[in-house]
């Protein structure tokens, strides 16, 4: 009925679908497959959209391929957490302990972050020698203002 909320419908449907299974938070599996290829008719036509034939099993399937992704992702999260504990002993920076805490619980640490124990340019070079030890990655791309994540 109004196209500009479509996302925010499948987000409602995520939202209803970790109500129902009582998951304790919301994944966006619904919402990050509803552009991908199972609501795509044969041969990856036109979008399948909420009421035309064969939409409900294109729920289904986009939800099945959303968990396999998930489960994909939280698989490589899991194996870099594993990394960057591992070389944790290796890093001497005072404030070493911080980012490692920041980097385990947010999604993206500024690369020109500043701590009581580490200047701006101890955590420059503390995220490079982590990117050497290949325990972070660099996720903006650019070489100006950098953000590093697992």
């Amino acid at each position: 009925m109004r196209p500009d909320a479509e996302l925010f419908g499948w987000w409602i449907a995520d939202l209803v679908l970790a109500q129902s299974l009582r998951w304790p938070r919301p994944l966006p599996l619904l919402m990050t497959q509803a552009f991908g290829p199972a609501f795509r008719t044969e041969g990856g036509g036109k979008r399948i959209r909420p009421g035309e034939k064969g939409f409900e099993p294109a729920v289904c399937v986009a939800l099945v391929q959303a968990a396999a992704e998930a489960c994909r992702l939280a698989s490589e999260l899991s194996r870099r957490a594993e990394k960057l504990l591992a070389v944790a002993p290796k890093l001497r920076a005072k404030g070493a302990g911080d980012v490692i805490f920041l980097l385990l619980n947010e999604d993206a640490v500024s690369g020109s972050l500043v701590t009581k124990n580490l200047s701006r340019f101890a955590a420059r070079r503390l995220f490079e020698r982590l990117q050497q030890l290949d325990a972070v990655r660099e996720l903006s791309g650019r070489t100006s203002f950098r953000l590093f994540g697992l």
